[in-house]
């Protein structure tokens, strides 16, 4: 076994309960064992996997037997028959997209060579969305309360990774830190990117590092679409800023360019009427207002913009609480729109 191998079982041997709830999502916790039917995923308790214990050697956490079969291997052998992945490069690639961790780096060779798959890309960043958690319970919910938001914890669009590897500018070493992650999807529902903001280690905040966020995959025209749209459509730049505006007015359909650059170059979905552009009060986020608004009147699309009394809608959601930005809302909404501020 390599040594990369070792390692890797080690990490996953630390994260045993994460690794059973995210592959063997039917059993449950009881004591100090994961317990579910098989390796087919199907309710029972006749596989049980260690949960405590040492990560390595004999009766090491992640270590599992099926009482009905006489079976028993690690978390790399669970893996391997939930995602039919045969080959055992492409088994450690998943193990890693678990974990967070980048791939290692392969030495440049001179001779000819099949080109690797570009970093961030959306496969990348699909596989990383994959790998990541519900965030109830998590510390993404911790850190989204934080920011006044709670209607967020049922959006599909938003999940937590426990280790999402985090590397600063220039760094050629990083360290697994908590992420929330976002799905970056297209007009078809397709995920083309991955958004991360890295936590604090209790949630209350996002870490103290120089790059706190980081998007990757396919991103001009596309967004994270944290609601349905349907005839209207709120857009706005920050995942947070959008959830404010969701928090305080649950009816309104909501998107969140990730950035005044890609807010003026969002793509409009067909049948919509109606366009609201929730702004950041900064020079940035009124140009992107300006460009969004030349494209949506040239499709015949109405367009209004929000303004918040602060820097953005998650200041004023801290600042006056969510009925106060409702009522700041109910202000600046079309009429026939106001009855969505309440739904």
């Amino acid at each position: 076994m390599s040594l990369e191998t070792e390692e890797l079982l080690r990490e996953l041997a630390a994260q045993a309960e994460t690794v059973c709830r995210h592959y063997l999502s039917a059993g449950r916790r009881e004591g100090s064992w994961w317990l579910v039917g098989d390796l087919q995923n199907n309710p029972g308790r006749s596989l049980f996997v260690r949960l405590e214990g040492p990560t390595s050697g004999p009766g090491s956490r992640g270590r599992w037997r099926d009482a009905a079969t006489g079976e028993h291997g690690d978390l790399l052998d669970i893996i391997r028959e939930r995602t039919g992945i045969t080959r055992f490069p492409d088994l450690l690639a998943e193990a890693r997209a678990h974990l967070g961790r980048p791939a290692p780096v392969v030495p440049e060779n001179p001779s000819p060579r099949k080109p690797k798959a570009p970093g961030g890309s959306p496969e990348a960043a699909a596989r990383l969305f994959a790998a990541s958690l519900p965030i109830q319970g998590t510390l993404a919910e911790t850190y989204l309360r934080s920011r006044g938001i709670t209607r967020a914890v049922s959006g599909s669009a938003l999940r937590f990774h426990p280790r999402c590897w985090h590397r600063e500018e220039g760094q050629t070493k990083g360290m697994p830190r908590p992420a929330l992650i976002a799905a970056v999807t297209d007009g078809a529902g397709v995920l083309t990117g991955a958004h991360r903001t890295w936590l604090a280690p209790d949630g209350q905040g996002k870490a103290s590092v120089e790059v706190q966020r980081r998007a990757m995959g396919h991103l001009l025209g596309n967004a994270v679409r944290l609601s349905p749209c349907d005839t209207i459509l709120v857009a706005g730049e920050g995942i947070e800023t959008m959830l404010s505006l969701r928090e305080a007015a649950p009816g309104l359909p909501v998107w969140a360019a990730l950035s005044a650059s890609h807010l003026g170059a969002l793509l409009l979905p067909e049948g919509l009427e109606r366009l609201y552009i929730a702004i950041d009060r900064d020079p940035a986020g009124r140009c992107a207002a300006e460009r969004l608004t030349l494209r949506a009147q040239e499709l015949g699309i109405e367009t209004r913009v929000l303004e918040p009394r602060h820097g953005d809608f998650n200041d004023d959601l801290m600042e006056h609480g969510p009925e106060a930005l409702n009522r700041h809302l109910a202000e600046q909404i079309a009429p026939e729109d106001r009855g969505r501020l309440t739904r």
